[in-house]
């Protein structure tokens, strides 16, 4: 008996500044995908929340902390973020103008909800890369996806995060005790190694388990201050 698979439904592909992007309905996921390369889904969720809570509690309890959150993605960091009061501001740096309308006025609204209507979130449009270059703004803590990881970046470019000047970047917009979390898709212990070098200190890494594989994890380091 011959067995059927579910094939994506395609809901809407754009022309970004850096290729091609697609959101796609698989069953009951949404998901993302850009120059055909899978980047995430709506099928868990847990290490992107992870992500936000894990910065929040490597802090000191300074009071309403401004966190940056890198990629908007599905929307599971902005909502786990806006659903905790302890946050004060909330700045979303995302380049893909598609992304922020699916969740604006598209189906990934299901994930965000009232996130991006939060009177604390502030949506920007913009590379990540150059944003962390050239703003003028400080952070408590900034909390990027933007990749599968240091070691598997969606472009080129992108790659420059996580060099020794990259992180002297994210280490110039944070505040003294801020917090650097960055999600991957695996262990990078090469990454580790790059966080203490550049000067972050108690540098760990968080994971969580998957069905299948290695687990994702979020790597952490606090800037001296």
């Amino acid at each position: 008996m011959p067995t059927t698979y579910d094939i994506p439904e395609v809901l809407d592909r754009r022309e970004g500044p850096h290729g091609e992007v697609v959101l796609r309905r698989h069953g009951a996921l949404l998901q993302i995908i850009a120059n055909g390369c899978f980047l995430m889904d709506t099928s868990d969720g847990r290490s992107e929340r992870l992500l936000v809570d894990a910065a929040l509690d490597a802090l000191d309890g300074r009071p309403e902390p401004h966190v940056l959150i890198g990629g908007l993605g599905v929307g599971f960091s902005l909502a786990h973020a806006c659903g905790n009061p302890r946050w004060g501001r909330i700045t979303v740096v995302e380049r893909e103008r598609a992304v922020i309308d699916w969740h604006r006025a598209g189906p990934l609204s299901e994930v965000s909800g009232n996130a991006l209507t939060d009177p604390r979130t502030e949506i920007v449009e913009t590379d990540l890369v150059d944003y962390v270059n050239e703003t003028s703004d400080t952070f408590d803590a900034l909390c990027l996806d933007i990749d599968n990881g240091p070691d598997w970046t969606v472009t080129e470019a992108n790659a420059g995060l996580y060099s020794t000047a990259g992180l002297a970047g994210c280490a110039r917009v944070l505040r003294p005790g801020g917090v650097l979390a960055v999600w991957s898709a695996k262990p990078s212990p090469e990454f580790e190694g790059s966080l203490r070098n550049a000067g972050f200190r108690h540098v760990r890494t968080e994971e969580i388990p998957v069905a299948r594989g290695v687990p994702d994890v979020v790597h952490l380091g606090v800037r001296p201050g």
